[in-house]
């Protein structure tokens, strides 16, 4: 059952690294101290060095380690996946495999949002017989046959719920699942190969000072370490810049989708029925789409949102707003009026597809499932492709550990075929097929040019076309100056199918323990009033969804300060992604912080 502790495990081959050898942090940013013109707002380790403050002197560093066979960072559709699938081949075959998955949620789920309409495919393949265990029922009511999003024989699925399916699964094969443990920094070999990472320091105060309750994180050392951290995952981040991962592809581009789930009217329940749209509240150059789909769980549950791409121009668009005017369509109002909203949430997700896709295999480690971004955009689908993903990363990862001779250059094992294996599959077939349905919108005509790119080029020809679009750049670059925008001004919410920001974070169940230093840090605390309000009018406290960032007066009366409120933070990543200035760097609270979703 979860949640699960370390402490109800038995730790193996425990062993004492100094502090004096822990390999070195990728962080290299500056310590920005406080003064009379810009007040010090972050205090995390990672921008200001513990070996730099007094405060740390002669408190005790060491850390303990763990050896696994492989480590796993994240319990998520791939990182389950490709747990379940080394287990499966390690019984098979009777061979020992030890499997450690590391979560930084309190529970497997309650960090996981989707939409979500399942493709079964890689489930097929992992569990053929997942029909008896009593999962899912089939979607019915195809909606928008005109798109590629051919619904029929898939099922919608409260995403939460159908992981820790998956994690009672992994657990059920000899899985060790370790939720409420933050993986926050990569561990590497004297050769520079990944070495397994480090759980995340606890007792720290907001001020960055130690607490008398301060106790390290714990090391994870494996022949191999898979990072399955989702959309934009910090510790891929540094993996990129390390091992020039992104070299041959394209920067990845991003959206921002906001969820939520009310019960309705059983009169006006459709259960299975699926519905889309595109276009209103957005202009015709801001792409995005609606989902509305009808779960079928007995009660009459809706879920909804609406997926905004990040690489919109004008600073005062606020994805959280437009959410909350699209429910006032009248398509959308006629299922909901009369019903109760319940819950709430927000997630970014890749977009970039085929050209984006980063190199994803290096000495020690490889990428899975939603951290390179294999979602497939217009069917607005990823979970069947992240999990072949780690199933693919399993297979190739499998006759390498277990080898009695451990054929290697490096200490951290590489294993180049799991890449191989990915081009030849039908994740590469599929999302070559689609790779220019997104960048086709970057047109005059915007929306109604992409559609009909769409209707040509996919829907008759099936994505053939001989040549390959690119994407805009970096989401981060796209904002205009406030001064060359015009403002948008959203209706105020009715509290009956609108609402308020803060009672919707409130629907989320976020909570971060208060006395901790935020993990949104800046690399400089200066940028955000001189750069993004200045220039952008502070666009931060539109383009975050759960009203973590907002300016407020100095306390002399003169001038403005940025207020962070970490404890409100989704962890969606949208803030790192959309930062004009790229001075925000979200790094994981402590364990078990975030969200608290039930089944979104």
């Amino acid at each position: 059952t979860f949640p699960l502790t370390l402490s109800q495990r038995s730790i193996r081959a425990l062993k004492t690294v100094k502090a004096e050898h822990a390999p070195p942090q990728l962080y290299t940013w500056r310590w920005k101290c406080s003064s009379a013109v810009t007040p010090r707002i972050t205090s995390h380790y990672t921008i200001c060095p513990r070996d730099k403050d007094p405060r740390w002197e002669g408190v005790e560093m060491e850390r303990f380690a763990d050896e696994a066979d492989v480590v796993i960072v994240g319990g998520g559709p791939a990182g389950l996946s490709a747990a379940i699938r080394l287990k499966q081949l390690a019984n098979e075959q009777e061979k020992e495999l030890r499997v450690c998955l590391v979560e930084k949620a309190s529970q497997i789920g309650a960090h996981t949002l989707s939409g979500a309409c399942l493709e079964p495919s890689a489930l097929n393949e992992l569990f053929p017989d997942w029909k008896e265990r009593g999962l899912m029922a089939p979607t019915h009511d195809l909606v928008t046959p005109s798109l590629p999003m051919n619904n029929h024989g898939n099922y919608i699925v409260r995403l939460g719920h159908f992981v820790r399916w998956l994690g009672e699964q992994a657990e059920a094969l000899g899985v060790e699942i370790y939720p409420g443990y933050a993986a926050a920094e990569v561990l590497f070999h004297e050769d520079g190969s990944v070495k397994g990472i480090a759980t995340n320091d606890v007792g720290i105060a907001k001020d960055g000072s130690p607490k008398d309750v301060f106790e390290r994180g714990m090391e994870l050392h494996a022949k191999v370490t898979l990072f399955g951290e989702g959309c934009h995952g910090h510790l891929a981040k540094q993996l990129y810049r390390q091992f020039n991962l992104r070299e041959n592809c394209e920067p990845q581009t991003y959206a921002i989708g906001l969820k939520e789930v009310w019960l309705i009217d059983e009169k006006k329940w459709r259960p299975g029925r699926v519905e889309h749209s595109v276009g209103w509240p957005l202009n015709r150059n801001t792409y995005g789409g609606s989902f509305l789909y009808h779960l079928n769980e007995g009660e009459p549950l809706v879920a909804l949102g609406v997926v905004v791409g990040l690489d919109y121009t004008n600073p005062y668009l606020s994805p959280f707003r437009e959410f909350q005017r699209w429910k006032h369509h009248p398509f959308i109002a006629k299922t909901l009026e009369g019903g109760n909203r319940i819950a709430y949430g927000a997630r970014a997700l890749n977009e970039g597809g085929y050209q984006c896709l980063p190199k994803v295999t290096f000495p020690g480690g490889m990428l899975i499932g939603c951290s390179p971004g294999f979602m497939n955009v217009p069917k607005i689908k990823g979970t069947h492709t992240a999990m072949k993903s780690g199933m693919l990363a399993a297979e190739a990862i499998f006759p390498k550990v277990t080898a009695k001779d451990l054929a290697s250059e490096t200490a951290g094992l590489h294993v180049p075929e799991y890449e191989d294996n990915l081009k030849k599959s039908w994740i590469w077939k599929e999302l070559y097929s689609v790779r220019n349905i997104r960048p086709s919108f970057h047109n005059y005509f915007g929306l109604y040019g992409g559609m009909v790119y769409t209707g040509v080029f996919y829907w008759i020809l099936r994505g053939k076309e001989p040549w390959t679009l690119k994407h805009a750049g970096l989401d981060s670059a796209q904002l205009k100056p406030a001064k060359e925008c015009t403002a948008i001004e959203y209706p105020k919410p009715d509290g009956k199918l609108s609402f308020d920001l803060l009672s919707s974070v409130a629907l989320s169940g976020t909570n971060h323990e208060g006395d901790q230093p935020p993990h949104l840090t800046l690399k400089d605390d200066s940028v955000p009033v001189a750069n993004n309000l200045a220039i952008y009018d502070g666009p931060e406290q539109r383009f975050c969804p759960a009203g973590v960032y907002e300016y407020v007066p100095l306390e002399t009366g003169e001038g403005m300060r940025l207020q962070i409120n970490a404890q409100n933070c989704v962890h969606c990543k949208t803030c790192d992604i959309k930062d004009p200035s790229q001075n925000i760097n979200w790094v994981v609270p402590e364990g078990s912080g975030g969200p608290a979703y039930n089944g979104m």
